[in-house]
């Protein structure tokens, strides 16, 4: 068989020399070309593997190369060199379709670890063919067979094909973990650590030491050497699940650790070279958050390179049946379970807020009232949760009914159970107490569809655990005797 054939486009001698001898020693064939002219008349000539590009060339930029490459049908994956800290080229060039791109002065081991995940999606490229085989489909964990989610299929396929950032933007409860783990398991980083981390899970104190990892005796209560959520991943994919509740001090250091691919332990000297996939995820607009001052800009446009939304179940509804079915194949395995038409009808009418953890909740909450195998209406509890209007039709509060739940104890009395018509209502003596009464009742509400599960009830109100317990604190709401 005949070694791949990389092409190095650099117009500095001694580096394309030093690239060209530690490829071969890889075992691979290497040509040169020292200006995009050079490098257009190799690749009319010859198919290549990989081609590794310079940013700045005597006669263009290598921009150029990584667009005009990126329009082919059967193109092969580009990396660029870039500037040490010339972030913005690295985040320009994987927007316009690179692979993966290098800093310079160049880490040769980051550079092998590269070459070999560019010839490994070659592989396998060449091996699916046209990956769509009769018979062989992938088995993506979003389930789905409506349009829009066929769509967002297809965008993870193209996505997996390269390095660049991505960022997951959705509802909660909508599958944004599923499809970073499609996303990973379709890369060439598959057989490679998948880590994800929930970022509003975890204490402010601890964010540095989880992150990055720690020393033996770094801090009090460090009895032994610990590696992080980056030294876990290397070689892998890194998933920040809620990246928005990152607070601003931990922005900092995780933008300096995409920037250079380097970490370092709480109490170590020196930094670690790591290299991950970084795909984030928020239910929050990180635009608007960056507007507000929440979210640093240079880290929003390095993790938001490339953007991958995903649709509310109530805009694919179509796909009702067959999550119905996995779900109550994964809750009671050995169990022939299924909904009556009516029940399935009634679920198509609710507006699932919660997405499809909603839909997961009905269906076990369901089981644990049923009595036979097929579930009916009134097994789905559906008819003391109001069925709710989109998000886009809520003025107050996104996803929630205005009506109001039932009562919980707070501060000693009971919330309200009804409101005037909004046209009858007079200005408020006091905003902020009027304000506090709507938070009150919405939160009230939250818990009331969730059974007081306070976990549920914050991915229900689009907040983290912490912000719900601190509102509940603050607003003096207890669980009722």
């Amino acid at each position: 068989m005949r070694a791949p054939r990389i092409l190095v486009v650099d117009d500095e001698a001694d580096l394309r020399e030093l690239l060209e001898i530690t490829l071969i020693k890889m075992g691979l064939d290497v040509d040169c070309a020292d200006t995009l002219a050079s490098a257009r008349a190799h690749l009319a000539r010859t198919q290549y593997a990989l081609i590794l590009t310079d940013m700045r060339l005597p006669d263009g930029i290598g921009l150029e190369l990584v667009r005009e490459i990126a329009t082919g049908l059967h193109a092969p994956p580009v990396a660029v060199l870039t500037a040490f800290g010339s972030a913005e080229n690295a985040v320009e060039a994987l927007k316009a379709g690179a692979f993966d791109y290098l800093s310079k002065p160049v880490v040769l081991e980051q550079l092998r670890k590269m070459v070999y995940a560019a010839l490994r999606l070659q592989a396998q490229s060449v091996v699916d063919g046209s990956s769509d085989k009769p018979g062989q489909p992938f088995p993506f964990q979003l389930l789905g067979e409506s349009p829009a989610i066929q769509q967002v299929r297809q965008q993870i396929q193209r996505l997996a094909l390269s390095m660049a950032p991505v960022a997951i933007r959705g509802e909660s409860g909508s599958g944004k973990e599923l499809a970073a783990r499609d996303l990973h398991a379709l890369s060439p980083r598959a057989g490679q650590p998948f880590i994800a981390v929930n970022c509003g899970a975890i204490p402010e104190s601890l964010m540095e030491a989880e992150f990055f990892g720690y020393r033996k005796g770094a801090f009090t209560g460090a009895h032994e050497e610990r590696e992080g959520f980056f030294q876990a991943a290397n070689g892998g994919t890194l998933f920040l699940d809620e990246v928005a509740d990152l607070p601003l001090a931990m922005q900092v250091k995780l933008l300096r650790a995409i920037q250079e691919r380097r970490v370092r332990k709480l109490g170590a000297t020196n930094e670690e070279t790591v290299d991950v996939r970084l795909v984030s995820a928020t239910h929050q607009d990180l635009a608007a958050c960056m507007a507000q001052g929440r979210f640093r800009q240079d880290l929003y446009y390095r993790l938001n390179v490339i953007e991958l939304t995903l649709p509310p179940l109530r805009q694919r509804k179509e796909d009702l049946g067959l999550l119905v079915a996995a779900i109550f194949k994964r809750l009671k395995p050995a169990a022939s379970l299924s909904l009556t038409p009516a029940a399935l009808a009634t679920l198509a009418t609710h507006a699932f807020p919660g997405n499809v953890r909603e839909l997961e909740n009905i269906l076990e909450r369901a089981l644990a009232f049923a009595t036979q195998a097929e579930i009916d209406v009134e097994d789905l509890g559906l008819s003391a949760v109001p069925s709710l209007s989109p998000p886009a039709e809520q003025e107050m509060m996104p996803g929630f009914a205005t009506t109001p739940a039932s009562a919980y104890q707070v501060d000693g009395s009971s919330a309200m159970r009804t409101a005037p018509p909004a046209e009858a209502t007079p200005l408020p003596a006091s905003l902020p107490a009027h304000l506090d009464a709507v938070e009150r009742r919405i939160i009230c509400q939250a818990l009331d569809r969730t059974r007081f599960n306070r976990t549920q009830a914050a991915e229900l109100l689009g907040i983290s655990f912490r912000q719900l317990r601190y509102r509940m604190q603050r607003l003096k709401i207890y669980e009722p005797d």
